[in-house]
């Protein structure tokens, strides 16, 4: 007897073990292909099929499972769940040489399942032939993590934001000063889903005041082995009730002291200047415009006396 629909078939199905096993991993968004094959070469007769591909989704029925099937008679592939509707597809042409696999487009990370691959021949009295299971891993690149702060408080408090990744990352605080991990215990992590099934993350460090801080945020995909870290973030800290920065040269401060340092050099030559001046004055005596000259005897006139 023909079945008249996937979900009357695949209740005849249900406690059938896979007998291979396959994990693909995939990103938000781009397109997969989920392979289920024969093993051995061979042709066949569509109208000899039934095809089912379908997700192990506990608490569900299995109509609501069905991801696409072709069963034997029709000309084309179905679809039994609205969320594969148009993304999922099998090739008639492919499964005439034994190439069952589903082709799935634009990956979402709600299609982070275990798909069931089920085969079976209507000549042979719907006899299995044919049982894979696929598992597919979802991942999504986490933007690069943005460190603000520290704010002005008791302790110091940075805030550390990455968002649209997948799957749900683990968080951790460095001391880049000798690129040690910081004790998890300083920090509050917030992780919550998005609009689009990604994760946002938003981690918040509180640690004691110290004269200085170089810390970084790092974002760890375990999926994609990748560790995405912030960039360098440095803080000179004064008292308490404000945070200050050394100021460099090129800084309005260093660039106001240099100033004021060479107008009170210039002063100090001025003023020794004058000085010397006055003491010259004070002691040495007044020269003629001429300059020195050789002093000449004076000349007596002789007057003839009358006798």
């Amino acid at each position: 007897m023909r079945p008249r629909s996937p979900g009357l078939f695949l209740l005849l199905l249900w406690g059938l073990q896979a007998e291979s096993q396959e994990e693909v991993r995939a990103m938000v968004g781009s397109d997969v292909q989920l392979r289920c094959i024969y093993p051995e070469k061979n042709s066949f007769d569509l109208n000899d099929l039934y095809v089912y591909w379908q997700i192990s989704m506990a608490g569900k029925g299995n109509v609501d499972s069905v991801v696409t099937y072709h069963l034997s008679g029709n000309s084309s592939a179905s679809h039994g769940d609205n969320h594969y509707k148009d993304r999922a597809r099998l090739s008639l042409d492919s499964m005439k040489q034994g190439d069952f696999s589903l082709h799935l487009r634009n990956v979402t990370p709600q299609d982070e399942q275990k798909f069931n691959c089920l085969v079976f021949r209507k000549s042979l009295e719907l006899k299995k032939i044919l049982e894979v299971a696929v598992t597919l891993h979802v991942a999504a690149n986490y933007s690069m993590p943005v460190v603000s702060g520290p704010s002005q408080d008791e302790e110091l408090t940075f805030t550390c934001t990455s968002t649209n990744g997948y799957p749900r990352p683990n968080v951790y605080w460095i001391n880049k000063t000798d690129n040690s991990v910081l004790d998890s215990a300083l920090q509050n992590n917030t992780v919550s889903l998005n609009a689009r099934g990604l994760y946002d993350v938003v981690s918040v460090l509180r640690i004691g005041r110290t004269p200085h801080v170089n810390v970084g945020c790092c974002i760890e995909n375990v999926l994609l082995h990748q560790n995405l870290t912030s960039g360098q973030t440095e803080t000179f800290t004064g008292t308490k009730d404000s945070i200050t920065e050394d100021p460099v040269d090129g800084s309005p401060s260093g660039k106001h002291q240099q100033v004021f340092s060479v107008l009170a050099v210039l002063a100090v030559i001025v003023l020794l200047a004058l000085a010397t001046g006055w003491l010259c004055r004070s002691r040495c005596p007044p020269k003629s415009q001429t300059g020195a000259q050789v002093a000449r005897p004076k000349l007596a006139l002789a007057v003839p006396t009358q006798t």
